[in-house]
C-alpha cells in the first residue's frame, strides 16, 4: 500500500466503525467542556464524568465557581488525581473568564491557552468539540496509533500533531481524532489486544511493530 491508500484506508474503516461519534466528556457548553478535559489529564474519561456532576451541581459556570475556594474545588475532584494543580487551574481560569471575557469562554488557541492550567492539548479539544474549529488533539491514544500505523515516528506528540494534519484532510480532522480516540481505546490498546480483531494495525502497521508482536507470540521450543 501506498500512503495515500493507507490513509484512506484509516478514514474509510472508522468511518464504517464510527459512524456517529460522541464526545467522551460529558458536559453542556464549552465552559463545562474546558473544566472536564483539564480533569481528565492523567485520569479516565470514565471516572470525570462521574466526579463533573458533582462539581457543576455546584458550579457550573465561572461566576459561581470563583465563589467556592481553590480547597473546596480540590475535595470535590480528588479522584481525578492532581487536585492541587487542577483546583488552582479551574479556579484561577475562571476568575480570568470573569474578568477578562465576560464570563465566556474565549473562542482562539491564543486565548485559551494563555489560561492557567490550559495546554496546547486541552485548547485545541475546545475549539474543535466545542466550536467547530480543526484541530487535532493528540492525547495517549492518537500518539499510540499514529505510530502503529507508520504514520509519524512517536517521537513527541507535537510532531504526531503535524503529521496527522499533513495526512488527513483538514475537514475530517475534528471527527477522525475522536474516531481514532475509540478506536484505540476498544480495538488497539497500549497493552494485550488482539490484533486479529484490529484490523487497521493489521492491515497498516509498521512492520517493525508487527514483527515485534508475531516474535512475542512465537512458542520458545
Amino acid at each position: 500500500m501506498t500512503q495515500k491508500e493507507r490513509v484512506t484506508f484509516v478514514i474509510n474503516t472508522l468511518k464504517e466503525i464510527y459512524p456517529s461519534i460522541p464526545v467522551p466528556l460529558d458536559h453542556k457548553d464549552p465552559y463545562t467542556l474546558l473544566i472536564a478535559v483539564l480533569l481528565s489529564a492523567q485520569c479516565t474519561d470514565v471516572r470525570v464524568n462521574k466526579i463533573t456532576p458533582l462539581l457543576f451541581a455546584k458550579a457550573d459556570n465561572p461566576n459561581d465557581m470563583i465563589k467556592l475556594t481553590v480547597e473546596e474545588i480540590a475535595d470535590i475532584i480528588r479522584p481525578c488525581g492532581l487536585a492541587p494543580m487542577k483546583s488552582k487551574g479551574i479556579y484561577g481560569l475562571s476568575r480570568i473568564l470573569v474578568e477578562k471575557h465576560e464570563g465566556q469562554v474565549p473562542q482562539s488557541f491564543e486565548a485559551l491557552e494563555s489560561l492557567p492550567a490550559v495546554g496546547h492539548k486541552t485548547a485545541s479539544v475546545v475549539m474543535s468539540q466545542a466550536f467547530g474549529v480543526p484541530a487535532f488533539p493528540v492525547d495517549t491514544h492518537i500518539h499510540r496509533l499514529l505510530y502503529r500505523w507508520n504514520f509519524s515516528n512517536g517521537k513527541n506528540v507535537v510532531q504526531t500533531e503535524k503529521d496527522a494534519k499533513r495526512l488527513f484532510p483538514e475537514a475530517l480532522w475534528n471527527e477522525l481524532h475522536l474516531q481514532i480516540i475509540w478506536y484505540g481505546r476498544e480495538y488497539s490498546p497500549a497493552r494485550g489486544f488482539d490484533l486479529e480483531k484490529d484490523i487497521i494495525t493489521r492491515t497498516v502497521g509498521r512492520k517493525s511493530f508487527l514483527n515485534d508482536l508475531k516474535s512475542q507470540r512465537t512458542p520458545r521450543k
